[in-house]
């Protein structure tokens, strides 16, 4: 093992070398509303992502999984022992890719967030994703020695009891990583050094991975040390931070507040209590779970928003049951089976304005050690969604509510009305409103919306068009006196039963039927639905027909459904506009992005189905049965 002196000489020479290779520019950001756990994505397909949807959608941020050389196990959590700080070689790609992912995402107008694990290092012994080599057993890792380290001591369940148990939790072991000594100058900094390497090459901020292992006050001087030599990101704002504390009887989580905000756990229990009706709660209690406007806090304890960043499950609460799951096909229960808890959740999550909002996009797992897919997130440069990755950041229903989020920022949540316990609608001021519908009725009724008059498309199903005349899916019509008068639909059907609203998709001319001047509606809304498609893997369903909106029989251009469940024979279904009392022809056709399955194994007009739309204003449903061998 080489001197101290020559590492602590060789690791500063390599963040040296980091700020002359490496220069970022200034770029135009999205809000910073609403950031995205893009979990164990490579940095080559966050460039695509950012590029192709994140940006263009107005994504604030990605969190990328940890990006320093860590263990090899084939299990998701490898990366969370880590070997060495100094060469960012992981499993997700090479410091030149690193570079280039977040070059490519700020250009996007996207932040970078690394998820850092500072507190432990890699237990047992082997070889690492850079090449280089450890063993737990002497305590000898690159530019670590048995010195760095606190003394040997395995943290115990009932340490997370209480207060007494603080100081285990803070220097013991955890599950056998052994400990790092923060309180040592020669331990800060090394992970100052680490933290200035990654925000020379671009990175906007840090995850705290365990931040409870680690004293408040360490935490404060390595940020502090972090912040002499960079007061601001290479984007010019201050370095967002979060810190990872699962709230228990030993940990004061105000102790942190001075370090950045912490990962609030409290709002993703009760997402997972409210909407699985649990526990005595409901959708209904949510307000005296975490309080209401300017009266946070509640019966839960949330703690202040300005101090809190909030997301419905990350990788941990998926797996260990503290949350409400999308991604879970362990057996374990999966809110997105039979029901849209979880889509309800989410778009609760955009739409309120506690905290800040963070998605969950990771992948789909039978086990949970099961590592991340080894197939790409995209086939021939089309995303795969709900194939191995699952995408929530794309899906219909929650990606529109992170425009109504940032659109709505520093509003106050207002109007809050109740149906039965399950059933909730809340205002944000005067620029947007939602009503979820967690139950198994509908619900309708007048709702004052404070929202000023006009015709606005419900974002959860549908934008408006190009043009901005027209909605895709159904819309509402808010009088001059904010009311509207809508049913939200019950849960259990493919329809997502939320109605959400905003300012910045109200609809113009011949479609709005407002009193701008235009003639009302000429559009009629279709959903469509079709069972038993026996898709396979990289397939998606398309509705492609004589209709401009319907891709004038090109399947590219298609109308593209969503799928309602996992399997290949799971309903697909969508809503879309076309043109009111209308003789429309159509098949449902299968594609990948290059070939073509056409309902009648034909494209021709053999076997076309054929319905006249329904009235301006009006809607349809079709539910046509199976697919057409």
């Amino acid at each position: 093992m080489p001197s101290r002196h020559f590492r602590e000489w060789r690791a500063s020479v390599l963040v040296a070398s980091f700020a002359v290779a490496f220069s970022g520019a200034a770029f135009a950001l999205n809000p910073s509303d609403t950031s995205v756990q893009m979990f164990e994505w490579s940095w080559n397909d966050l460039a695509t992502e950012c590029t192709q949807f994140l940006g263009p959608q107005g994504y604030g941020g990605i969190q990328i999984s940890p990006p320093h050389a860590s263990k090899i196990t084939g299990n998701w959590w490898d990366v969370y022992q880590p070997v060495n700080y100094v060469n960012l070689t992981s499993k997700f790609g090479t410091p030149a890719q690193l570079q280039t992912m977040i070059n490519t995402c700020h250009a996007a107008g996207v932040r970078v967030y690394a998820d850092v694990v500072v507190n432990q290092m890699a237990a047992d012994s082997g070889t690492a994703t850079d090449g280089s080599t450890w063993n737990s057993a002497t305590e000898a890792y690159p530019y670590f020695s048995s010195n760095d380290f606190h003394a040997t001591c395995d943290i115990q369940a009932s340490d997370y009891n209480s207060a007494a148990g603080r100081t285990n939790v803070q220097t013991c072991r955890l599950e056998g990583m052994p400990d790092l000594n923060s309180e040592s100058s020669y331990v800060r900094g090394q992970i100052v050094n680490y933290m200035n390497a990654l925000l020379t090459l671009g990175i906007d901020g840090f995850r705290l991975d365990a931040a409870k292992h680690q004293a408040a006050t360490s935490l404060q001087a390595i940020l502090g040390s972090v912040k002499a030599t960079h007061p601001t990101t290479n984007q010019g704002e201050p370095i967002w931070v979060t810190q990872e504390i699962v709230p228990d009887g030993e940990v004061i989580r105000s102790d942190y507040f001075p370090v950045g905000t912490i990962n609030e756990f409290q709002f993703t229990y009760a997402m997972q209590s409210a909407f699985r009706d649990a526990n005595g709660q409901s959708p209904s209690t949510i307000p005296t779970m975490m309080g209401t406007w300017n009266n946070w806090g509640g019966t839960w304890g949330f703690v202040p928003p300005t101090n809190a960043t909030v997301f419905v499950n990350n990788w941990d609460t998926e797996r260990n049951g503290g949350s409400l799951d999308a991604s879970n096909y362990t057996g374990a229960t999966n809110d997105t089976q039979g029901s849209h808890r979880y889509d309800l959740a989410n778009i609760f999550m955009l739409a309120q304005g506690y905290g800040e909002a963070q998605l969950h996009s990771g992948f789909r797992f039978t086990n949970v050690d099961q590592d991340r897919p080894s197939a790409s997130p995209y086939s021939g440069g089309v995303a795969q969604i709900n194939v191995n990755w699952d995408f929530v950041h794309r899906w219909g229903d929650i990606y529109p509510m992170v425009k109504f989020r940032s659109a709505a920022h520093g509003q106050a949540q207002t109007n809050w009305v109740t149906g039965s316990a399950n059933q909730i609608a809340f205002g944000r001021g005067n620029v947007g409103f939602v009503a979820l519908n967690n139950s198994t009725s509908a619900w309708s009724r007048s709702f004052y919306t404070g929202l000023p008059a006009g015709t606005y498309c419900n974002i959860v199903h549908g934008l408006k068009n190009a043009a901005g005349t027209a909605c895709t899916s159904d819309s509402v019509t808010v009088d001059s006196s904010g009311n509207a008068t809508f049913t939200v639909p019950a849960d259990g059907s493919s329809t997502v039963p939320a109605v959400a609203i905003y300012t910045g998709q109200t609809i113009t001319g011949s479609g709005s039927g407002s009193g701008s001047g235009g003639s009302g509606p000429t559009t009629c809304a279709v959903t469509f639905t079709i069972a038993n498609a026996n898709t396979t893997l990289g397939q998606n369903l398309y509705v492609v027909g004589n209709q401009a909106a319907l891709g004038n029989w090109t399947p590219a251009s298609g109308f593209a459904l969503a799928i309602q469940g996992s399997g290949a024979n799971v309903p697909w279904s969508g809503t879309i506009s076309l043109p009111a009392a209308t003789a429309v022809q159509y098949k449902y056709v299968k594609w990948n992005g290059s070939t073509a399955v056409w309902e009648s194994n034909q494209a021709t007009a053999s076997g076309n189905r054929e319905f006249t739309s329904c009235a301006a204003g009006a809607s349809v449903a079709r539910s046509d049965g199976s697919f057409k061998n």
